[in-house]
């Protein structure tokens, strides 16, 4: 059994009314695999933090730094909600992406 855990960061502002939903998503994703993760909430709260954390607009999931849906770093972050064109990742996409980074070692 490895010891080194997958670090997800949801990043999101209270503003924004999706990253309920996403936190939801990304609770049932992580079911039974609780000791194999560790869950970071980084609310952007303000455009300094934005700015800091590479906001990707809110809300946003971070797999060990990397974006879940693959979209890189914009070039100027700012407080915004962000566009899922299939609408929230669901439950079963956010574990594979886990299972596929804590798999990695």
């Amino acid at each position: 059994m490895q010891s080194k855990k997958v670090i997800l960061e949801l990043q999101y502002f209270d503003g924004c009314p999706n990253h309920g939903k996403m936190r939801e998503h990304l609770a049932r994703a992580i079911q039974g695999m609780e000791s194999a993760v560790q869950v970071i909430e980084i609310p952007g709260v303000d455009e300094e933090t934005a700015t800091k954390t590479q906001f990707r607009g809110s809300p946003t999931l971070l797999i060990n730094g990397a974006d879940l849906e693959e979209m890189p770093p914009p070039s100027m972050p700012t407080l915004a909600c962000r566009f899922y064109p299939n609408g929230i990742p669901q439950a079963e996409f956010i574990r594979a992406k886990i299972e596929a980074e804590y798999a990695k070692g």
